[in-house]
């Protein structure tokens, strides 16, 4: 089995702001694990929030090599991912985001080499998947406006909040669409506001507040958010890997899981299985990425309740493709795996090795 690394530098449509700064480009690290001519791929992006950047997940991947020799002689096994998974996370927590990339590019593969979609590895079927959100970041309230104005139609809008005048955004943004809204804080809001803001922001069609409180929050101001909200509260920087599902039981109505944070669709399976057994709400979301990272994303769909997958449509250049989405409709490729698969010739990406 052999590994390649591509370094991705993803334009952005527009700027991309949420509470805790703005990007014009994203940089990812993606995967391409190949096998006998065959290929599957993972992605993940930078990011400093979580402290990781290309240099550190490239560099974190490099050691691969033994983990996939090891793992080659096994790929007749139907749970060869899931084994490279716990080999890889055995060795390289808590890094998530290089285990994730690695992951994905091997739940893929699978896929690839069996001839069946990515989400048939987990046991499950594609029926009533739920649509994907726009994504709206925080900018002058025209501009805002401007944004919800060229993608039309979309049945959901996310909206980033964590401003000065956080109400008077969404109720400008209401006179435009009867769409749902969603809206995303950031940890920018503190309990008082999650509770004040709640009530109206529920009249004005708001679905649910997505990780109001920092992350540093006391318990007690969580507790009192989550008990006294108008509106379900999900958590997304609470929950980052498979223990914090328990804990945000008492915090949370639901969580969102991305694949970077967790270490890839292996755990984050089991993650949502274990949400949607505590009763729980459960959503998948993404970063800033292309299509690549998307498309695996996508195929969690069928344990969803909510779904964030518009990363690459932010993008003013994707240099990949994959599923597509259409006003918020998920569609598959067609193609077995994810139906990812990088552009040739992409001015956006570069080859490591």
């Amino acid at each position: 089995m052999k590994m390649t690394v591509h370094h991705l530098t993803l334009p952005l449509e527009h700027p991309f702001t949420i509470s805790r700064g703005t990007i014009t480009h994203q940089r990812s690290v993606v995967v391409e694990l190949e096998h006998q001519g065959v290929s599957g791929f993972g992605e993940v992006t930078e990011n400093s929030f979580y402290g990781q950047d290309v240099d550190t997940i490239a560099g974190r991947l490099a050691t691969s090599d033994p983990l996939l020799r090891d793992i080659e002689s096994s790929l007749t096994r139907p749970d060869w991912p899931g084994r490279l998974w716990q080999a890889a996370a055995d060795r390289w927590s808590p890094d998530t985001f290089a285990l994730s990339a690695l992951d994905m590019a091997a739940c893929d593969l699978w896929g690839r080499l069996t001839g069946r979609p990515g989400h048939e590895l987990w046991g499950l079927q594609w029926n009533d998947v739920p649509s994907s959100s726009y994504t709206i970041g925080i900018a002058p309230i025209e501009q805002m406006i401007d944004k919800l104005r060229e993608r039309p139609d979309w049945p959901i809008y996310k909206i980033k909040l964590g401003t000065p005048d956080d109400v008077a955004i969404v109720r400008r943004l209401r006179e435009e669409t009867d769409a749902v809204f969603r809206v995303d804080a950031n940890c920018a809001w503190s309990a008082d506001q999650t509770i004040e803001f709640s009530p109206v922001l529920k009249d004005l069609g708001t679905e649910f507040i997505e990780q109001p409180l920092p992350i540093t929050a006391s318990d007690e101001d969580k507790r009192r958010a989550f008990r006294h909200s108008a509106l379900p509260l999900i958590a997304d920087e609470d929950c980052q890997v498979e223990s914090d599902v328990l804990r945000c039981r008492d915090f949370y109505h639901g969580i969102n899981v991305k694949l970077c944070k967790c270490g890839g669709p292996t755990p984050a399976v089991r993650m949502l299985r274990r949400a949607r057994s505590l009763e729980m709400q459960t959503m998948v979301g993404c970063m800033i990425e292309s299509s690549i990272g998307i498309s695996m994303t996508a195929q969690l769909l069928p344990l969803l309740d909510h779904a964030d997958l518009d990363g690459a449509v932010l993008l003013r250049r994707d240099p990949a493709e994959g599923v597509s989405l259409d006003r918020g409709k998920v569609t598959l490729s067609g193609r077995s795996g994810t139906g990812s698969r990088l552009r040739q010739e992409s001015p956006d990406a570069t080859t490591a090795r």
